[in-house]
């Protein structure tokens, strides 16, 4: 099996030390490369060709949101998990819609660390279905009207099927549930989330998710409503 390539990102060398360590157990994980602040990714990217970026939010001179935005603009652009202290944080939302899939608190337990990398190097965002509904709310509580507007402009270009898959993301739902929900097998499932992706000019998963609480489509799910 092909070892997952693996670039960290983190202006903190204990930090970085820490990842190597915990990374290092893992057989099918190889660390290709480190850096130091988000100014140094791109050449390092070109240099190493990480599948997966494991990327602080907070660095002194080029921030994780940047470097990360900057990484997804590009063809071929490896996978990034963003790292932070606060689960909560608007930065992370704001990393989310710059094209990450996914983030990890930095005291989360090594081995769900080492599963996250796993996880998104497979294709699957590495946010669960509570955390996603917690960042979600806070998305959609501080959005604009006008954002809403322009969210479900976006959405209506999808066929019927489409939208109920992309509902079913924005629930947190895997492929294997979706397809169990929805009555169609898992390759058909990944069909759609692929024409999703292409007709919305989006990234990822989660990228879906966001959109589909801007555009309302979720509003029953959200704290505070009625079922």
């Amino acid at each position: 099996m092909t070892a997952i390539r693996l670039l960290l990102v983190d202006d903190d060398p204990l930090v970085r030390a820490g990842l190597s360590l915990m990374m290092g157990g893992a057989q099918d994980i190889e660390i290709v490369g480190e850096a130091a602040d988000g100014g140094e990714v791109e050449a390092l990217v070109d240099r190493t060709r990480p599948d997966v970026v494991l990327m602080d939010i907070r660095m002194p001179s080029v921030d994780g949101l940047t470097a990360t935005r900057r990484l997804r603009a590009r063809q071929d652009a490896p996978q990034v998990v963003v790292l932070t202290t606060f689960h909560a944080d608007e930065q992370v939302l704001r990393a989310l819609r710059a094209g990450a899939a996914g983030f990890v608190l930095k005291d989360t337990p090594p081995a769900q660390i080492v599963e996250a990398v796993r996880r998104v190097a497979a294709g699957e965002p590495v946010l669960s279905p509570t955390v996603t509904r917690q960042l979600m709310a806070h998305a959609a509580g501080t959005a604009a009207d006008d954002r809403r507007a322009r969210a479900a402009a976006r959405v209506a270009v999808l066929g019927e099927r489409e939208r109920e898959v992309t509902l079913a993301v924005g629930r947190g739902l895997s492929n294997a549930e979706i397809a169990a929900a929805l009555f169609m097998s898992v390759a058909t499932v990944k069909t759609h989330v692929s024409r999703v992706l292409a007709k919305l000019d989006l990234n990822n998963r989660v990228q879906i998710a966001l959109l589909a609480y801007d555009a309302g489509l979720l509003d029953e799910d959200r704290p505070g409503r009625d079922a």
